[in-house]
């Protein structure tokens, strides 16, 4: 193979595994043609949103790395007896692990373990449903928490949301997500089935206890009660000697998009026609407007793009929490979860397809409707 043509096949690879950095990296260059690099562009950055980011996705990995989350899991879906609870629990588990360890490192966790229960106990028929149950579950549960969804930690640091205020914005569109994906779930019958148990080491205890406080710290950092370079200083280091392999897998292209975004948002607000088109459709709806958009571009570029024309935060936040719903790019963690089925089922993508979108929209449609009244 020539040296051109591996070249070719390395950036191909990189730019299906990263599309949404792909993006951003050339929205960012486009409009640094338009807008040349300045001083002002140090200024585009949200240090203390990338710092925190970095923390909870170092100590989650680390976390993962010994298993911690999936024993757990383990533990509670093998108290189910049937295909609805059984269903129920792993749905209910991501749908709370999104709100403490993200959306994306949600499903990575428990999609496994959904494909586990379903194909030891012959129930195949499910995983479609249950990928796609899982996958809503990440997208919406995670809104309840600053850190649940990238974009709710850079919302939350960029507008200095108290905390309180912050969850009593979310609460409601959180209830009706609950109300729904339970609802949905009540549907499948209640066929016997019998989890059989693997054999898992134990969790080793001082490490454990290590990583949890290094988590505690993380938490107290995102929810300002600590310096963000305290994260710097002591949480990323210690990590570092405990357990290198946890920062290697951190998803550092995550990162990279955020500051991608951040650069290209920047430039779009210093543009005087994209300032007043935005801030004039922005100030008609901006709910409606954040939910739609995220359908087009995601929703954690929505929210970096958006945040930069309107201080209508509370309705800028639910937008981008319920567009993370809708199609396959709204959110990135759709992506993983289409990843995840299609490696294992590719001749079932048209019909996952559809399903992903009968039920997505769905959802979609019900909460913005919903939130448009209430709010």
């Amino acid at each position: 193979m020539t040296t051109a043509k591996k070249l070719l096949t390395g950036i191909t690879s990189f730019v299906n595994k990263n599309p949404v950095l792909t993006i951003a990296a050339v929205l960012a260059a486009i409009t640094a043609f338009i807008v040349p690099p300045d001083k002002e562009y140090i200024g585009y950055f949200d240090f203390k949103t990338l710092t925190c980011l970095l923390c909870t996705l170092a100590v989650v990995c680390a976390l993962k790395n010994i298993r911690f989350f999936t024993i757990i899991a383990q533990k509670i879906v093998k108290t189910a007896r049937n295909t609805r609870f059984a269903i129920l629990a792993l749905v209910y588990i991501t749908f709370i692990g999104s709100m403490l360890i993200a959306n994306d490192m949600a499903l990575l966790t428990f999609l496994p373990l959904g494909y586990y229960v379903l194909s030891s106990t012959k129930k195949e028929k499910y995983m479609a449903f249950t990928f796609i149950m899982q996958n809503i579950a990440a997208n919406l549960g995670g809104m309840l928490t600053p850190f649940g969804n990238p974009q709710n930690l850079f919302l939350y640091t960029k507008f200095n949301i108290p905390t309180a205020e912050f969850m009593q914005i979310m609460v409601i569109p959180f209830a009706i997500s609950i109300a729904l994906i339970t609802l949905c779930c009540l549907f499948v019958p209640k066929e016997e089935m019998t989890i059989s148990e693997r054999e898992e080491k134990p969790l080793p205890k001082l490490v454990t206890t290590f990583y949890l406080i290094m988590f505690s710290l993380t938490i107290l950092v995102v929810f300002r009660v600590l310096d963000f370079y305290i994260g710097l200083l002591a949480i990323i280091p210690s990590i570092f000697i405990v357990d290198k392999d946890a920062l290697k897998k951190v998803d550092y292209p995550l990162l990279f998009t955020f500051a991608a975004f951040f650069i290209f948002a920047g430039n779009m607000s210093r543009i005087d026609v994209i300032r007043d088109i935005f801030s004039v459709i922005l100030e008609k709806n901006t709910l409606l407007i954040s939910a739609l958009s995220c359908q087009v571009i995601s929703n954690v570029p929505s929210a970096i793009l958006l945040s930069q024309f309107t201080e209508n935060y509370p309705e800028l936040l639910v937008g981008v929490n319920i567009g993370g719903v809708g199609t396959l790019i709204s959110s990135l963690a759709s992506l993983i979860t289409f990843r995840e089925y299609t490696s294992r089922y590719k001749e079932d993508t048209k019909r996952y397809l559809l399903m992903f979108s009968a039920f997505n929209f769905a959802f979609l449609i019900i909460l913005t409707v919903a939130m448009l009244i209430i709010m």
